[in-house]
C-alpha cells in the first residue's frame, strides 16, 4: 500500500508531454523547462526522486507562463521554496514542480515602516538587513532556513514570534494567471499553517511592517543572540528539515520526544538527532523512505505512552510506502 501526500491530485491522465532530456524554452519565456531534474539538489533534507519537470523563475512571468504550460498539458504543479519543510518521496514527482527561490526583490520603504519582498528571498538574509538599518522585527527569523513565500505558506516563527504578526498583504498567483493581495485575516492564519497549505495559489510578494529608527548595533545583537540560541540548541551539521513535528499544548514535541527514550534513534541513515530531539537527520545515505519510517516510528511510540499523535510540521510530498 501507498500513501500519497501530493498536495494536488495527480490528473489520471496526461497529455502528450515530448519526451526529452535536453530543457523545454517556452516562447513566452527564455526560463527552461527541465526534464527529470534530481530534487534532493532542492531540498534541505538532500534526499528524493526526481521531478517530471522544473522550473527556477527569476520574474513573474516566466511562472506565469511555466502554470499556463502545465495546465495545457494536463500536469499537475508543485510548489518549492528553500526546500527547508519538506519530505519529497523517493520515487519524486510527476508534474511541473516550480521552484520560487530565484524570485528576487527587496524594499525598505523608510517613510511607512514597510518591507515588500519577492517570494524567493531568504530569511536570514532578510533579517540581517533589516538589522544593518537598524529595522526591529525580523530579529526571530534569523535563524529560520526559508524563503519568504514558504514562511508566508506555513505562517513560519521562533521565540513566540511569526510572520502573521508582521504581514500586511501577500501578493498570491493563481494557476490561471490571476493575481491577488491577501490579509493576514484572509489568509486564515494559525500556529504554523494558513489556508495557502491547502491551496493552489502561488505566493509572489509578500509585505511586512517592520520599526525603523532602532540603534543598528542594538537590533544586530539582539539579532546574534537569536541566531546563538538556535545555533546552540539544534543541530545545523547535518542534513534536515528543521522541526518535524508541530508543538502540541501540553507539551513541545522535543520534550515528548525525548521522554519517550528516542534521541539517536536510528532507522538507516536518518537518527532522531540528539540535541534536539524534534530534529530528524540525514546522517549519510539516507532516503526519504529512512526518514518517513522514522517519522512514522516516532508517531507510533509516543501515541502508546502518552495517547497523544505528534501532528507532523514537514510537508511529505509524492508516494511513500505504508509502514
Amino acid at each position: 500500500m501507498t500513501l500519497s501526500y501530493n498536495w494536488l491530485p495527480t490528473p489520471t491522465q496526461t497529455r502528450n508531454v515530448p519526451v526529452t532530456t535536453s530543457p523545454i524554452y517556452l516562447s513566452e519565456t527564455g526560463c527552461p523547462i527541465y526534464p527529470q531534474y534530481p530534487l534532493a539538489k532542492l531540498t534541505s533534507f538532500k534526499v528524493g526522486g526526481p521531478a517530471q519537470w522544473c522550473m527556477n523563475p527569476k520574474r513573474i512571468e516566466d511562472l506565469q507562463a511555466g502554470l499556463i504550460w502545465a495546465d495545457a498539458e494536463g500536469l499537475p504543479v508543485t510548489r518549492l521554496g528553500a526546500g527547508s519543510n519538506l519530505l519529497v518521496s523517493d520515487r519524486g514527482l510527476s508534474g511541473l514542480v516550480i521552484c520560487t527561490r530565484h524570485l528576487r526583490h527587496t524594499h525598505f520603504d523608510p517613510d511607512s515602516g514597510q518591507l515588500s519582498v519577492a517570494a524567493g528571498e531568504y530569511l536570514p538574509r532578510l533579517a540581517w538587513a533589516a538589522a544593518d538599518l537598524g529595522w526591529s522585527g525580523l530579529e526571530w527569523a534569523v535563524g529560520i532556513p526559508g524563503t519568504v513565500g514558504g514562511a508566508v505558506v506555513m505562517n513560519a516563527g521562533a521565540h513566540r514570534s511569526c510572520i502573521a504578526d508582521l504581514l500586511v498583504n501577500a501578493h498570491v498567483l493563481s494557476p490561471n494567471g490571476k493575481l491577488e493581495i491577501l490579509t493576514p485575516e484572509e489568509l486564515a492564519y494559525r500556529y504554523r499553517t494558513s489556508m495557502l497549505q491547502s491551496d493552489s495559489r502561488f505566493v509572489v510578494r509578500a509585505t511586512f511592517q517592520l520599526k525603523p529608527g532602532y540603534n543598528r548595533a542594538d537590533v544586530r545583537k539582539l539579532t546574534r543572540e537569536q541566531m546563538h540560541k538556535r545555533r546552540t540548541s539544534q543541530p545545523y551539521h547535518r542534513p534536515s528539515c528543521g522541526s518535524v513535528f508541530r508543538n502540541p499544548t501540553a507539551h513541545t514535541a522535543g520534550w515528548l520526544i525525548e521522554q519517550t527514550g528516542l534521541k539517536g534513534h536510528t532507522i538507516g541513515g536518518a537518527q532522531v538527532a540528539e540535541r534536539h530531539a524534534n530534529f530528524i537527520l540525514n546522517c549519510g545515505g539516507a532516503t526519504a523512505s529512512d526518514i518517513f519510517r522514522l517519522i512514522r516510528h516516532v508517531q507510533e511510540q509516543v501515541e502508546r505512552n502518552w495517547q497523544l499523535r505528534l501532528e507532523p510540521e514537514v510537508r511529505m510530498l509524492g508516494e511513500f510506502q505504508h509502514v
